[in-house]
């Protein structure tokens, strides 16, 4: 939270993206007591024991609410699952189904998420952050609209493109849904929410403008509004030479950088501000030098600002546990 108001520390702290998750034992264990992916993301007590899991396993300086992007397209009455193998599957949705989404109720469908983050507070040690989320419009979309996550998802571009009247009612519908969602969770408990982007990099031009900037600042300046001072941070994944733009014109007070960011551009980028990632992930897969050699150069060359330090994208199944050990303690060992 110091770095968010925008303090530089002597070590920066740590936590990771999708740190409660699949390459954690602990956490096999408990998915299966749930039985399905949302029946864990809906379950109190175990998406607390799930979220609190790498907190006492590697002592990480925030704890991330345990949940899914998707909940939200779940709460507005669409169905959402997740498959073995495959990931989210959702039923597409087209102009009648946008017209039908069910938008009064998202916060009593929500109801269990925010008894979690509730309780999370209550058994998170004072310092230690806690954060919620929710996907930003624009990458929620991309899967209501396809069904499905495809390699450029061409399905939500064209369909932006073609019908952007109708495109756009979905984008008020998913701006509005996640401005309540971040709100309660503030309320709730959460410290500070991050709102991940995480399909900006595919926009261009003015469908960057109308898709992904517009609809995160409303949701910045509505919760805002509603929660005065709530610290936000964004994170539009790939959005290359876009970063400076997405900090001006949204408002979050910390902005996320994935592993693709020239360190040059990422030094420039702090000087407005807190900014956070940048390790890629298939380092901490890889181990040994390569994963020391990256945490030195992110530590050389953004040590000195505020910075929280953090993945360029989330962990991945595979990643050893040796090698998030070794991360942690390499971050802390300073430069």
């Amino acid at each position: 939270m110091k770095v968010l108001a925008g303090e530089k520390l002597a070590v920066p702290p740590i936590w990771l993206m999708r740190q409660a998750g699949r390459y954690l034992p602990e956490y096999k264990e408990t998915r299966k007591q749930a039985g399905g992916f949302l029946d864990l993301c809906y379950n109190p007590e175990l998406a607390i024991e799930v979220t609190l899991q790498p907190i006492r396993r590697f002592g990480f300086d925030a704890a991330i609410l345990f949940s899914d992007i998707l909940v939200i397209p779940d709460a507005l009455g669409r169905q959402v699952a997740f498959r073995e193998g495959e990931g989210p599957v959702l039923d597409p949705i087209d102009a009648n189904g946008i017209s039908n989404l069910q938008s009064d109720n998202v916060l009593d469908h929500l109801a269990p998420v925010l008894e979690t983050v509730s309780g999370l507070r209550n058994e998170l040690p004072d310092e230690t952050t806690l954060i919620g989320f929710c996907g930003a419009p624009w990458t929620v979309a991309t899967y209501m609209i396809a069904g499905r996550g495809t390699p450029d998802q061409a399905p939500a571009r064209l369909f932006a493109l073609s019908q952007p009247a109708v495109f756009e009612k979905l984008i008020d519908i998913l701006v509005e849904a996640s401005s309540e969602y971040l709100v309660a969770q503030l309320k709730a408990g959460a410290d500070a929410v991050q709102i991940f982007d995480s399909w900006a990099g595919i926009l261009g031009g003015d469908q960057f403008e109308k898709w992904c900037l517009g609809p995160v600042s409303r949701i910045v300046a509505n919760v805002q509004s509603e929660v005065p001072g709530a610290r936000i941070i964004g994170f539009p994944k790939g959005c290359g030479t876009q970063y400076n733009t997405y900090r001006e014109r949204t408002g979050v007070d910390c902005i996320g950088l994935d592993w693709s960011v020239p360190e040059e551009q990422a030094r420039m980028l702090q000087q407005g501000g807190p900014v956070q990632g940048m390790l890629d992930p298939l380092r901490l897969i890889a181990g040994g030098d390569a994963l020391n050699d990256g945490v030195d150069a992110i530590l050389d060359n953004l040590g000195s600002g505020p910075l929280i330090f953090n993945l360029g994208h989330g962990i991945t199944p595979q990643t050893p546990i040796a090698h998030v050990e070794q991360l942690v303690e390499r971050v802390r060992k300073g430069r």
